[in-house]
């Protein structure tokens, strides 16, 4: 009882957060990027697919008004429907308005939707790679080796390995540790490049003397051709 109240104490929080996004997307805001970070976007292999659906749900909202004689059954219909356009409207929404972001301090915060926020401090990161690889399965897959795959259309475009793990919370509100983060990002160059020069930017501020232990794991941006054989899913 106790999982399963928790597991609706966090479909509920989603639920807001979605609604949040919503009046976010109208106002043209954005959550979470502060001044001097640099967002980056990763809806561009969803968005017609997302459309795609609420199309369809108008269309069947249509048929099932021309078609369904009883008004209870009808008004019942309508409303998962209306209801259903509304949840995926709100999940583009928060696609939008929730992109990743590179921080100020060299951090990376990813995130899909109202669903996964996962921060990784400058740091917790090794290495940084340009990498498109092709996920099978949902779209946030946690396997047992701590490989973390955030896959957006299918797919993933930057992989970042961690010098040590990183614990971040599931969709469902399940606690979980990442040893290396699969991510899609729209221009996923242009995401590396952004912690590859933020690192040297911080560093460049940050007084010799002044350094921590744990903030001298170098960075190191790579690229690699695409993976020739899509994942299996785990």
């Amino acid at each position: 009882m106790t999982r399963l109240v928790r597991v609706v104490r966090r479909l509920a929080a989603h639920e807001l957060r979605g609604f949040h996004s919503l009046a976010l997307w109208v106002a043209r805001r954005r959550h979470g990027v502060g001044a001097g970070a640099r967002p980056a976007a990763y809806t561009g292999p969803q968005t017609a697919l997302l459309f795609g659906f609420a199309f369809v749900a108008v269309v069947e909202t249509v048929v099932l008004a021309l078609i369904v004689p009883w008004p209870l059954v009808h008004a019942a219909l309508l409303f998962v429907d209306v209801y259903t356009v509304l949840q995926i409207v709100a999940l583009h929404a928060a696609s939008v308005t929730r992109p990743h972001v590179v921080g100020v301090d060299g951090s990376l915060r990813v995130r899909y939707g109202q669903f996964v926020d996962l921060r990784i401090p400058a740091a917790d990161m090794a290495r940084v790679r340009v990498e498109r690889r092709y996920p099978e399965g949902r779209t946030v897959q946690i396997h047992a080796d701590g490989v973390v795959d955030i896959a957006v259309g299918s797919q993933t475009t930057v992989t970042v390995e961690l010098a040590r793990p990183v614990a971040f919370v599931r969709p469902l509100g399940l606690p979980a540790r990442a040893r290396v983060v699969r991510l899609h990002a729209d221009d996923p160059r242009a995401l590396v490049d952004a912690l590859a020069r933020t690192r040297t930017e911080e560093a460049g501020r940050t007084r010799p003397g002044d350094r921590t232990p744990t903030a001298s794991h170098p960075l190191t941006p790579e690229r690699t051709a695409p993976s020739p054989v899509p994942d299996q899913p785990a």
